[in-house]
């Protein structure tokens, strides 16, 4: 029997055909993306589910979905999908991550010219019948500083539009390496310099934890008087209320937004103000992205419920069929050893090595080397997948060496990744057990055996008296449950390290209690999509 494609937002008619042209059934309903009880009703006859921003996919959807294979996202967000639920379920999520680049870096143009010259009041204006020719005086592009925070792939595209405008570019991102800022012609600056610095700032970053209010009121406060600011990449990095206010003492000179903190925008504080210029996420809203993402999508899921290929997916590597049977293990593995490594380096990573070691270094080297680097990169960015993790990487000229050999010690097979910064190197090791459970084996050179939790933490220490008491009665103070507690040290006396896995997240709170001992060299709370 063929499979059967449910389309429930708008899509091209051409990415339509596409499935046809493959034999695949597909229904066309994009009124159910709004209707999520007529959705829940017919989802159970569908292999397959392609959608943009409408639909939502979440766990009572997944739960009806019981021939679902596959959910396609025509675009890069996919907030509206429940990943964890649908690979609990089996289910694979794909998104399109590079079909709106040049849309979105242009629109942040667009922005930046028409915050510049103050365009849409001036419009309106004039189309009131006004002449009010004095009152609209702009300011030239050519010789200003652009500010770039974030210069991924948006970013990079912004930078090389704003150079061949004659703008002086400084760039902040801390997985930037030198070369690749030589490279973009571009100063790579720490944030507080471009603060001080730029006359228009414009984001490109994800929305983390680390970048939320990137540009709240104490940063607000030390930028360049006059600055403009523009953000055309996510709701939340800027502090909406605290930049009104600045706008109006007259500290920042205008803003662009494209995007904001709670959408649809339908109150906001920069609302209403002189030269304030806002538009409803149109970021991606061209007719060529739009295209490009739906048919981008089609081709992605036809090849994946025809031939089992899979291609930017967010829950599981590129990989056939036949290999995730026996790989599944070893590619989480690969993972939580780079999310280890990323969630501990804060500063830009200049080449990733990776040792494969036994049985390991004979299954496909590519698709573990993805889960390693997505690993690694999704600290600074959550959206990145096992396919375009090493396209990241390379932009960011992290440089990635692998190294396989036959077994040389007690397991069948391991994998050990090394990251290399300005200011050190970091590596850690992890095997596959029998009972198929992934375990760490080896960090900074110390041997433990841990198994891998959701929520852990990870301390390192001198090795003295005191430390599991100390550990054991502040997480049961704050009535934190340890499911898991490892011990390891080089030496007695020497270098020490534990690794406790809790059951739930560990806060702030426990870290500060921890540190204030006085006994531990480091405290760092983690966490690993462990499902």
């Amino acid at each position: 029997m063929a499979p059967k494609v449910l389309i429930s937002d708008a899509l091209s008619d051409a990415a339509v055909q596409i499935f046809r042209d493959r034999g695949i059934e597909v229904d066309f309903r994009p009124e159910l993306g709004k209707d999520k009880e007529k959705l829940a009703e017919v989802i159970g006859d569908y292999d397959g589910l392609a959608i943009r921003s409408a639909t939502k996919v979440t766990p009572s959807i997944l739960e009806k979905a019981t021939r679902l294979k596959v959910v396609g996202r025509a675009g890069i967000g996919v907030d509206n999908v429940d990943k964890e639920a649908a690979s609990k379920r089996g289910v694979i999520v794909m998104n399109t991550p590079f079909g709106n680049m040049i849309t979105t870096a242009e629109h942040a143009i667009a922005m930046m010219f028409a915050v510049a010259r103050q365009i849409p009041e001036a419009s309106a204006s004039t189309h009131a019948g006004k002449w009010e020719k004095s009152k609209f005086m702009g300011v030239e592009l050519t010789g200003k500083t652009l500010g770039v925070i974030g210069a991924g792939n948006i970013g990079g595209i912004v930078c090389d539009r704003a150079r061949g405008l004659k703008m002086k570019v400084i760039a902040y991102d801390p997985f930037l390496s030198d070369e690749k800022a030589e490279k973009m012609q571009v100063e790579k600056v720490e944030l507080e310099d471009l603060l001080k610095r730029a006359d228009f700032i414009t984001l490109h970053v994800p929305l983390t934890d680390s970048t939320r209010n990137i540009l709240g009121r104490e940063n607000l406060a030390k930028t360049k008087p006059g600055v403009r600011i523009i953000n055309c990449a996510r709701g939340g990095l800027v502090d909406e209320a605290a930049l009104a206010e600045m706008l109006k003492s007259g500290h920042v000179a205008g803003a662009a937004f494209d995007v904001f903190a709670e959408e649809p925008a339908k109150e906001n504080p920069l609302f209403n103000l002189p030269n304030v210029v806002c538009t409803p996420h149109l970021g991606a809203s061209t007719t060529e992205a739009q295209e490009n993402v739906a048919l981008q999508v089609a081709e992605q899921m036809a090849n994946y419920l025809l031939d089992g290929a899979v291609e930017n997916a967010l829950n599981m590597p590129s990989m056939t069929a036949e290999e995730a049977k026996v790989m599944g293990p070893w590619v989480a593995l690969a993972g939580h050893l780079g999310a280890f490594i990323g969630q501990m380096t804060d500063e830009p990573i200049k080449a990733i090595n990776i040792l494969y070691d036994g049985v390991v270094s004979k299954m496909n080297l590519p698709a573990l080397n993805c889960a390693v680097i997505a690993g690694i990169m999704k600290k600074a960015n959550p959206d990145v997948n096992m396919v375009s993790a090493p396209v990241v990487a390379k932009e960011r000229g992290i440089q990635i060496s692998t190294t396989n050999q036959d077994k040389s010690g007690a397991f069948d097979g391991y994998i050990k990744v090394t990251v290399v910064t300005a200011e050190r190197e970091r590596s850690i090791a992890g095997t596959v057990f029998s009972d198929g459970k992934p375990r760490f084996i080896q960090i900074k050179g110390i041997n433990i055996d841990a198994e891998i939790g959701a929520h852990m933490i990870y301390t390192t220490n001198e090795d003295v008296p005191g430390i599991i008491g100390t550990l054991g009665q502040t997480m049961g103070k704050h009535g934190v449950n340890i499911a898991n507690f490892t011990l390891g040290r080089k030496e007695a006396k020497g270098e020490a390290i534990a690794l406790l896995y809790v059951d739930e997240p560990v806060d702030q709170a426990i870290v500060d209690e921890l540190k204030a001992t006085g006994l531990f060299k480091q405290v760092k709370p983690l966490e690993f999509s462990v499902l």
